[in-house]
C-alpha cells in the first residue's frame, strides 16, 4: 500500500497557527469563545489552538478557560452497524456554552456525519450564540450539508484513499498522510 505525506510537523503547526488567527479574527477576539475538540484527535488539536489563541491575545494563562472536549459516541448514526468506540468524557469550560461562540474542532472532515452528531451533542449542553467548525483536513465527499469555517488543508481525495492524522499527544509524531488509492 502506498503512503504519502501531505503535511509534516512544521506544515501542521503552520496550519494550526493560521486557523488560530482566523478564529480570533472571525470572533473579534476571545470574549465568549469556547473551543470543543471532538475525540479522539480533535481534542488535542483544540488544546493546541487554545494555547496559540491565548498566546496571540497575550493571555497564555487563559488557554484552559477556552477549551473542552465533546464526546459524540452516543449521538452517532452508525451505532447499529457495530461501529463503536468507548465514550470519552465531555468537558466544558466553567463558563459553559450558552450565548458563546463555540468552535468545534476535529481532525478530518469527510461525510459530515461526525459533525452532525457533535451538533446534536452540543444542543444537549446548552444554546451557543453561534457554532463554527475548524478542521485540520477537509477531504470532501460530503453526505450532509456541512462545511468547515476554518480549514488547515483542503485535500481532494478519492473515496478509496484514507487520510491518516497522527498527533504527538496520541501517536508520538505530527503528520498527515494519505494511503491507498492509486500507486
Amino acid at each position: 500500500m502506498t503512503q504519502r505525506t501531505v503535511l509534516d510537523a512544521a506544515d501542521l503547526q503552520r496550519a494550526l497557527t493560521r486557523i488560530a488567527h482566523e478564529i480570533i479574527e472571525s470572533n473579534k477576539g476571545t470574549d465568549d469563545l469556547v473551543l470543543l475538540g471532538i475525540p479522539r484527535r480533535g481534542t488535542p488539536l483544540a488544546r493546541r489552538l487554545a494555547r496559540q489563541i491565548a498566546a496571540i491575545e497575550g493571555h497564555p494563562d487563559r488557554a484552559e478557560d477556552l477549551v473542552g472536549s465533546l464526546d459524540i459516541t452516543m449521538y452517532r448514526d452508525d451505532l447499529r452497524s457495530g461501529t463503536y468506540r468507548a465514550p470519552e468524557p465531555t468537558t466544558i469550560p466553567a463558563a459553559g456554552v450558552d450565548s458563546k461562540t463555540v468552535v468545534l474542532v476535529d481532525d478530518v472532515l469527510y461525510s459530515g456525519r461526525t459533525i452532525r452528531a457533535a451538533l446534536d451533542a452540543l444542543s444537549d449542553l446548552g444554546r451557543p450564540a453561534r457554532v463554527r467548525l475548524a478542521v485540520l483536513v477537509d477531504r470532501g465527499h460530503r453526505e450532509l450539508p456541512i462545511r468547515a469555517d476554518h480549514v488547515g488543508k483542503n485535500l481532494p481525495t478519492s473515496s478509496v484513499e484514507r487520510v491518516n492524522v497522527t498527533l504527538a499527544e496520541i501517536d508520538g509524531t505530527d503528520a498527515v498522510t494519505i494511503s491507498g488509492g492509486r500507486p
